[in-house]
């Protein structure tokens, strides 16, 4: 089977989180800047930063969109010309946008711009596809809520050089591609803008309007009940699929999430692409090392999402939390002279068996034999927040691995 090489999008919710993104594979970043953007939460980028930002990525062919995908109102039209400028400026490769008149204001403020159709546009047609693609779009953002059948007749049905990008990875939303006016409701935070609390992770009881004290459980256990919680989505095994039904972007969610997060998932679907496209006709003997590398990150239960058909088991009922089995407890600086030295994330202690993730490879074990601090005294435990560690070892693995343990 003949296919072409899918980038490998990734999040970057600040500076940190970018960095991890570029050094663990991807092709492209997708960041906010301080306005227009669907994440409010995650720390974002000033135009001095998005500069820095793009420079750093382009110097590793590491292209980068920024998100200007919320629904603005009146009184935020006139800053979109500055807006742009700045984008301008810095240098960026595309700009992201969910609204019309925004992508009218993106062609008249900067016409050579790139434009890509976020998911919130709805994108569940070829007729809508072409139509926004006569209109400038160079990239559509399919809702997720289309079938790999659907994705195949829209690519069948829209010009080859028009991009597609789906969603492969990480939280779902349970209102339509993230459309969704429940947080605006219940707590006056606009998801349309950014700022979406996740009421759809609580749990909920009735109660009756004249015995206010007394709440009444929606069983599905003793807990409560979470009939509104998504699990997460998660494609690694079914990369080929996606490929062949003409999706030639593979985004990966998660601005909010952390620089260890983005590292891992990041190089997960990285080496899945790279195996791909080295194995197009038997990617289902992709290593286990890959595929389990999803589930060392902080993580809901996963599932296929619509790419099958209409999903039965894409409600978690049991509760809102997150899988934790791992935990990041240091960041390697650098190695030499028979030494690793990195700054903790978590106390780790000597004697404790640690893996060692770095960049395109199987991850590593060592056993923690000493632990040197600043001052060269060896010490039992590293437990102070971002101390300055020394580990002896005789392997060398590039800056910014990350060290590992299972809880």
């Amino acid at each position: 089977m003949s296919i072409i090489k899918p980038e490998v999008l990734a999040p970057a919710g600040d500076l940190e989180r970018l960095t991890a993104a570029v050094d663990y594979g991807a092709d492209a970043v997708y960041l906010g800047g301080k306005s227009f953007g669907m994440r409010a939460a995650p720390q974002n980028f000033t135009c001095e930063q998005l500069a820095e930002a793009v420079k750093m990525c382009h110097s590793r062919g590491v292209k980068v969109y920024l998100t200007c995908n919320t629904l603005p109102r009146n009184d935020e039209i006139p800053y979109f010309e500055q807006f742009m400028e700045e984008a301008k400026q810095c240098n960026v490769d595309a700009v992201i946008v969910a609204d019309l008149g925004l992508l009218s204001l993106v062609k008249k403020y900067a016409p050579d711009m790139e434009i890509h159709m976020s998911t919130q546009t709805g994108i569940v047609n070829y007729v809508t596809a072409n139509e926004l693609y006569n209109m400038g779009a160079k990239r559509i953002v399919l809702a997720r809520e289309l079938s790999l059948e659907e994705i195949a007749e829209i690519r069948a049905k829209t010009p080859k050089e028009l991009d597609i990008e789906a969603f492969v990875h990480g939280a779902m939303c349970v209102s339509f591609s993230g459309r969704c006016l429940l947080s605006q409701y219940l707590v006056n935070r606009d998801a349309n803008r950014g700022q979406c609390a996740q009421p759809c992770r609580w749990g909920y009881h009735l109660m009756e309007e004249k015995r206010t004290d007394q709440f009444f459980p929606v069983f599905e256990d003793e807990k409560g009940t979470y009939i509104l919680n998504a699990k997460d989505l998660c494609m690694i095994d079914h990369l080929d699929k996606v490929v062949k039904a003409g999706v030639t972007s593979l985004k990966i969610e998660g601005r909010a999430k952390s620089s260890y997060y983005v590292s891992v998932v990041t190089n997960a679907y990285r080496m899945a692409v790279d195996y791909l496209m080295a194995h197009p006709d038997n990617y289902d003997t992709l290593p286990d090392y890959i595929k389990d590398e999803v589930f060392k990150v902080s993580h809901r239960k996963y599932c296929t999402g619509f790419f099958f058909g209409h999903p039965n088991d894409c409600q978690y009922y049991e509760n809102s939390g997150y899988i934790r089995e791992y935990d990041v407890v240091a960041v390697i600086d650098k190695c030499e002279d028979g030494f690793i030295y990195a700054s903790q994330r978590n106390k780790f202690s000597v004697g404790e068996k640690a893996e060692i993730l770095s960049p395109g490879i199987p991850f590593d074990t060592m056993v923690i034999k000493e632990i040197i601090n600043e001052n060269g005294e060896s010490v039992e435990s590293a437990c102070h927040a971002t101390m300055k560690v020394k580990i002896p070892c005789d392997k060398v693995y590039p800056p910014n691995s990350v060290i590992r343990m299972k809880k």
